[in-house]
């Protein structure tokens, strides 16, 4: 995959992208935690929002160098 591409004529960063996606899909993961009730049994729910974050953007960055 390439590095950048072009976007109404501004080259945009492949891994934006990738964190656009990760930011859409922490909020849908966090209605469902909190519907399922997960928060309850977790100590600290930012710090645990933010690590799964983390994870999640690190994981996809990755896959997409290779």
């Amino acid at each position: 995959m390439p590095r950048e591409f072009a976007l109404l004529d501004a080259l945009v960063p492949t891994l934006l992208v990738v964190f656009i996606l990760c930011i859409g899909l922490q909020a849908v993961l966090n209605r469902l935690f909190s519907r399922l009730g997960v928060y309850r049994h977790i100590w600290h729910p930012p710090l645990f929002q933010v690590s799964l974050f983390v994870c999640m953007f690190g994981a996809f960055g990755l896959l997409i160098l290779r």
